[in-house]
């Protein structure tokens, strides 16, 4: 077994658990300046919306990148453990992100045979059932944002709808990227 099976991407996976916290509530404070701009627009309003935004845009990107790294690292550990289990290929765990339609059904998969790989304990965990509450949240958050929200742009009860869908998600994934980290022997790094 190399070293990178024996150490699973703890730090990573504290850092990836962080800035999805982070960019969740940032994503709270973005809903709600946009839609303040949206019913009251003004320059002051415009450049508050914008600003947060960014704020937003930059950490849900740092987000982004970590979990995909994390979840790369955590593929590749997986893997080593149990060479037999059918474990995605790497260019196909993050890929699978950015390919439309397949983005909604594809990711979900991905980290349930990453987690099943990590741990023989993995069903008796319930890491299946946490997983598809976390894939759950994260989907209905795009409908309503997308969908609903253009039926009733500038409506308090989408955004807070989408933002508790958003928080939901983002509290989901962390603790499956715990449940699945902790799944993968090694030593605290």
């Amino acid at each position: 077994m190399r070293d990178t099976a024996r150490r699973a991407p703890r730090i990573l996976a504290r850092c990836a658990q962080v800035a999805l916290a982070a960019a969740a509530v940032a994503d709270a404070f973005r809903a709600v300046a946009v839609r303040d701009h949206y019913l009251h627009p003004t320059v002051a309003s415009l450049h508050r919306s914008g600003s947060v935004s960014m704020i937003f845009f930059d950490l849900m990107t740092l987000a982004i990148v970590l979990f995909l790294v994390w979840l790369a690292r955590s593929r590749s550990a997986a893997q080593e453990l149990s060479p037999e289990a059918s474990v995605p290929s790497r260019g196909w765990t993050i890929g699978a992100w950015f390919i439309p339609v397949v983005n909604l059904f594809v990711p979900r998969r991905l980290v349930l045979d990453i987690g099943r790989a990590s741990s023989s304990e993995w069903e008796q965990k319930r890491g299946t059932t946490l997983v598809n509450l976390w894939w759950a949240a994260w989907v209905a958050h795009a409908v309503v944002l997308v969908v609903v929200g253009r039926m009733a742009p500038g409506s308090m009860a989408v955004l807070v709808v989408a933002e508790a869908l958003m928080l939901a998600a983002a509290v989901l994934l962390g603790l499956v990227i715990e449940r699945v980290t902790s799944a993968l022997p090694g030593r605290p790094s």
